[in-house]
């Protein structure tokens, strides 16, 4: 990375070279699957041969991602689940252990405790508050822990810098899913975190127009990601999305700084509200990790739970009066979202899910703070 260079600089002019563009600002989409090659090449390796293993317009993305994120470089996949699932591949073999955060994204569960399984790879989940929860799961098998902090649905943190050095002692690489704060807010590399991961189709994207993923690590395992996982399963970004994705992280400084203030102001008046029964925010002062949170991370984004003093009963009154913040799954674009995570699950789904049947999460957008504030208020009665 160029020190010299804030965020918003990378995010603005890094890896880009107009001149060789014509002078064009926005570089070209290089919409195409092979590139000819020079027949005056003498056994030297060409930069660029076939888009399914690497493109120019994907490249931009990738050095902008790999600086924000203070790595050496990073690997654009046509997911976040691409990029996820082939960061925990990359690690893992038949008779491999994984430790994993119980409260990690569903479908990143879901791949490690019931796919993997298929091939032989056991996974501990743990909720991973301290430390020593995540030290006492590990086995003498274990290749890889997985973390995620905040994590998306209860917003539980792991002190990153204490399990470096735990993975460090024991041999284990560590992952880390870093989509919620974004680089922005939070770079785990600088702790001592192996791997970060990114569902780019998040924040990164920030116009919930494109689905991408990204890992950011070493050199070396970035190649082994790129010419293994990435090449042979077939999962590279393609280069509309990449230009998108270029297009989105140009602004992503000024987005995240909004999405953090309206959160906070939100976050605050729910806290407050007579209706709500709890907030879980990292950035209020009444989450129970607040301290470590300031430790490692620089700022908040918009995603926060709640539940509401009357439970599940009050959750579908809420719904349906609801106007502004509409009915999604996702997070991290420009609209704000609210989703009944725990509305209909059983209690062994609720468990494994990590929330309760009642908690509401919402994901604040860029809309005027007051029309989202009059509009919860207007709702919790």
């Amino acid at each position: 990375m160029n020190t010299r260079m804030s965020k918003e600089d990378i995010c603005a002019y890094l890896g880009e070279d107009f001149y060789s563009y014509k002078g064009a600002v926005t570089p070209p989409i290089f919409q195409n699957t092979l590139f000819a090659q020079s027949h005056e090449l003498k056994g030297e390796e060409p930069e660029f041969v076939y888009t399914r293993i690497n493109n120019p317009t994907i490249e931009i993305a990738e050095k902008k991602i790999a600086a924000l994120e203070e790595g050496q470089e990073a690997r654009c996949f046509s997911s976040g689940m691409g990029a996820i699932s082939a960061a925990i591949m990359h690690f893992v073999k038949s008779g491999s252990h994984v430790v994993a955060v119980d409260s990690i994204y569903g479908p990143t569960r879901d791949f490690l405790e019931l796919y993997l399984a298929r091939f032989g790879v056991e996974t501990t989940f743990v909720p991973g508050h301290n430390t020593d929860e995540i030290e006492s799961a590990i086995k003498k098998n274990t290749a890889l822990i997985y973390l995620e902090s905040p994590s998306s649905l209860v917003f539980s943190l792991q002190d990153l810098e204490a399990v470096a050095k735990l993975a460090w002692a024991k041999g284990v690489v560590t992952i880390i899913d870093n989509s919620y704060s974004t680089p922005i807010y939070q770079n785990p590399i600088k702790f001592g975190i192996d791997l970060v991961v990114h569902s780019a189709t998040k924040y990164l994207g920030g116009h919930s127009d494109i689905v991408a993923g990204v890992v950011i690590g070493k050199k070396d395992v970035m190649d082994g990601l790129r010419n293994e996982e990435r090449a042979m399963l077939g999962s590279c970004m393609d280069p509309h999305q990449a230009w998108l994705l270029i297009r989105g992280l140009r602004t992503l400084p000024l987005r995240v700084k909004q999405h953090q203030e309206n959160a906070m102001a939100v976050a605050a008046f729910l806290e407050n509200h007579p209706k709500v029964k709890y907030v879980i925010y990292p950035g209020l002062k009444s989450h129970p990790q607040y301290d470590l949170g300031k430790k490692q991370m620089e700022g908040y984004t918009g995603l926060m739970s709640f539940e509401l003093t009357g439970g599940k009963e009050s959750v579908g009154g809420l719904l349906r009066n609801i106007r502004h913040f509409r009915h999604g799954c996702s997070w991290g674009g420009y609209e704000s979202l609210i989703a009944p995570v725990g509305l209909g699950k059983n209690q062994e789904e609720l468990k494994r899910s990590c929330v309760t049947e009642g908690m509401i999460r919402i994901h604040v957008g860029l809309e005027n703070v007051n029309t989202l504030i009059e509009d919860l208020d207007r709702c919790l009665v």
